[in-house]
This record gives C-alpha cells, structure tokens and sequence, in this order.
C-alpha cells in the first residue's frame, strides 16, 4: 500500500514509509520506529492505519539501519547511539512533509510510537505544540538522560497504552509520568494493560504478542486519533 519518501530535515534529507488511504485523503499521522528501526511490522502498522483513513508517515531515524527480532542487544546499541537532537529534527521533518502533502486534511496531525517510539512521540509533541494535536504512545517513556522534553509547551491530548509486566519502562515509571501531566494540566490518559508485556502489541514477536490487548487498542486508539486530529 505505501511507498518510501523522503523529505528535509534541518538542511539534510530524512526518509520514511508514507502509507495513503484509498479515498486519496485524510488527517495525518507521525508513526515512530520500535528500536529494531523502519522494520516491516512498522510499515504495517502505517498501512493498517491508512486503511482506518490516515496518511500515515513512519520516519526512519535510523537512517536505512535495521535489525531482526532476534538481535535485541544490537537494537539496544542502535538505540542508545540514536542522536536524539537529530531525531526531533527528522521527526519535525515528517511533520512538515504531511502538513504539506496534498493528501492530508488536517491543520495539524497525531502522533504514535512504539517502544523507544512511545517516548520520542511525547518528545515531538513538546517539540512542536503547533503542529500536534494528537499524542498515542505505547509503551515507552523517555530513555534517553540526554532527552528532556519541556511538558510545560505540550498541547496535544493523550493516549498512552502501557503493559503491566513491562520490566524496561515500568507501571512506577508511567504512573509517575502520567502524575507529571496532569499536574502540568495537560489533558492525559495512560492506560497499563494487565498481564502484558512490553512490545504487546507486535504481532511479530509470538512470545509477547497480546491479540486481545492489541485490540482494545486498536478500537480506542482509531477514535481518538480521529477525535483529536484537527
């Protein structure tokens, strides 16, 4: 269904996965990478949302670097190697092509991730309050000490999915994170699916893979992107 494009970002040239529904239009949406990177369950994930209406952009801030299921200790060090400056800028990038893509309806877009994603999603909603109308993380909060978003400049609404067995970013961690919000009088719902585990919603990964999570997602996320896109 979708193709690779690319776009600028900061005066360099950034790529990603756009997915377009069928009707040829629709509100847009920022899908950010799990840390294997721009992987084939990512663009899945653009193409299941364009067919729920969206023009769906996954930027690769990994710049063409991937890896399997298999290697978590290679997507740890891609991870934790990412320049976090830089990816703001990329995922800033993929706003501004949406926004101006002729496909996109709205004024503003949503933003979603997965993992490492679900935090760099927060961080591109602080980023640019402009443009972001719509935040819907899954289980991911900020693991970089070196990425500190602003709260304070937060617009958007919240969605965010997490996982109660998730041993990486823990129910203590989302709860403290969700407390944060709202004391900054942001608009914000954190949901901790029980007996899950992190990366639930990655029908990839057998051994975590939640269908019946995964879907009470799915039909809470659609309506509220939908809902908050504007």
């Amino acid at each position: 269904m979708g193709e690779l494009v690319s776009f600028p970002s900061n005066g360099h040239e950034a790529g990603g996965y756009l997915a377009v529904p069928r009707s040829g239009s629709g509100p847009g949406l920022v899908v950010i990478q799990e840390w294997w990177g721009l992987v084939p369950h990512i663009k899945d994930v653009c193409d299941r949302f364009a067919t729920e209406g969206f023009v769906a952009l996954a930027p690769d801030l990994y710049h063409g670097a991937s890896v399997a299921n298999s290697e978590p200790d290679e997507a740890g060090k891609l991870m934790m190697a990412l320049n976090t400056d830089q990816a703001v800028k990329d995922m800033s990038g993929a706003v501004d092509f949406l926004l101006g893509h002729d496909a996109v309806t709205s004024s503003h877009v949503g933003v979603t991730g997965f993992c490492m994603g679900g935090g760099l999603a927060l961080a591109l909603a602080c980023a640019r309050p402009d443009a972001v109308s719509a935040c819907a993380p899954f289980y991911g909060v900020i693991p970089w000490s070196s990425l500190q978003p602003d709260y304070s400049k937060l617009e958007a609404s919240i969605l965010g999915n997490f996982a109660e067995g998730d041993s990486m970013f823990t129910p203590t961690m989302v709860r403290e994170l969700e407390d944060r919000l709202r004391a900054e009088g942001k608009e914000v719902e954190f949901i901790i699916h029980p007996a899950t585990q992190h990366a639930f919603f990655n029908d990839t990964r057998p051994e975590v893979y939640d269908e019946e999570a995964s879907g009470r997602c799915w039909s809470s996320i659609v309506p509220f992107l939908r809902a908050n896109i504007t």
